[in-house]
């Protein structure tokens, strides 16, 4: 696996780190054997956070037993004051089974509000010092999807990593974002990767491969099959960058994703009133870009709580990252999706 500095910290991580995003899907004992295969294969880097329900702890079982000096463990906390930073590292520490934890992120700071809440007094800053200070922490960093925000946090120095959304189709981090934290010599941690699955698994090699000549640290695509982690590790072993030709054959291919579409994040969840957002999007993404119509449209017939289950709240907008129309798009899944008397087949 090649592997590659974290920033000024100098750690050397692997180029295809391990998101744990994914892995909320599986069974216990089926999410540590995929921790444990992509730590056999070259992995080094493992990314979780606070919000992933119980990713901690499945990363925990996976990592049981294993040589702790042998990989670095990262995770991040949506808390904004100290006191539920300490108290939220504490958690992690425990669900990893963990004395120290080697990175710990501020996660989401999605506005000046929130960055001035942070790092004032009592914010979650001052938690991380703190930790950092007892021990149960190594470094801290920060998380966010807006590059205004990320770049004045970047600039106070107090971040040894940032970590943000980049893909082959998402690529405005590279006219500000990337040269800010090249001049500070932070580590870059790389989420979406595979733009939260849009990319699709026929696109997944060429993606990874697009970050071969990109000055990142690390990208972490989330794993939740003994398949991905192979074919995710053997780009990080054997890939060679894309070739122009390919990059323009790939954006082509995408060219109808635009970026209105849904990274399954999921922190739109969860819906006051039953919907499974993502789940919807993801839906109707394989009837609009996959040519799957009949068989979204079962799977969409099998859900218990439909779209049109929106009462137009707008919660879920409040939390999206991405801005993103929920409601309306929400709409229109439910508009291509909903056939009456198409149910999945037992």
């Amino acid at each position: 696996m090649k592997r590659r500095p974290l920033g000024r910290l100098g750690w050397p991580v692997s180029f295809i780190g391990f998101g744990g995003i994914a892995i909320q899907r599986l069974d216990d004992e089926a999410a540590a054997a995929v921790v444990r295969a992509a730590l056999a294969t070259g992995v080094n880097f493992i990314d979780s956070a606070r919000g992933y329900s119980d990713s901690e702890v499945k990363i925990g079982k996976g990592i049981r037993g294993i040589d702790r000096a042998s990989f670095f463990l990262a995770t991040k906390s949506m808390a904004r004051t100290a006191e539920g930073l300490l108290a939220d590292i504490e958690k992690s520490r425990s669900n990893f089974g963990v004395e120290t934890i080697d990175l710990y992120q501020l996660h989401n700071v999605k506005d000046d509000a929130s960055l001035e809440q942070v790092l004032g007094p009592g914010g979650a800053l001052e938690g991380a010092e703190e930790a950092r200070r007892r021990g149960w922490i190594k470094e801290i960093g920060i998380t966010g999807h807006v590059t205004s925000v990320l770049e004045k946090a970047i600039a106070t120095g107090h971040f040894a990593t940032c970590q943000f959304p980049y893909n082959i189709i998402e690529t405005r981090v590279e006219e500000r974002l990337l040269p800010a934290c090249a001049e500070q010599e932070l580590g870059i941690i790389v989420m979406k990767p595979l733009a939260g699955g849009a990319l699709g698994p026929e696109w997944a090699e060429q993606s990874l491969r697009f970050f071969l000549d990109k000055p990142v640290s690390v990208i972490i695509p989330g794993m939740d099959s003994l398949d991905q982690v192979k074919a995710n590790c053997r780009v990080g072993r054997d890939g060679q960058p894309l070739t122009a030709e390919e990059t323009a054959q790939v954006r082509e291919a995408l060219r109808s994703l635009g970026e209105r579409f849904c990274r399954r994040c999921e922190y739109c969840m969860p819906c006051p009133h039953g919907v499974n957002i993502p789940l919807a999007f993801l839906l109707h993404g394989y009837w609009s870009r996959y040519n799957l119509q009949g068989w979204a449209q079962e799977r969409y017939g099998a859900m218990a709580i439909k779209a049109d289950a929106c009462r137009e709240c707008g919660v879920c907008e409040t939390r999206c990252p991405y801005d993103l129309p929920i409601r309306e798009m929400l709409k229109e899944a439910h508009a291509n999706l909903d056939v009456p008397g198409v149910k999945q087949e037992k």
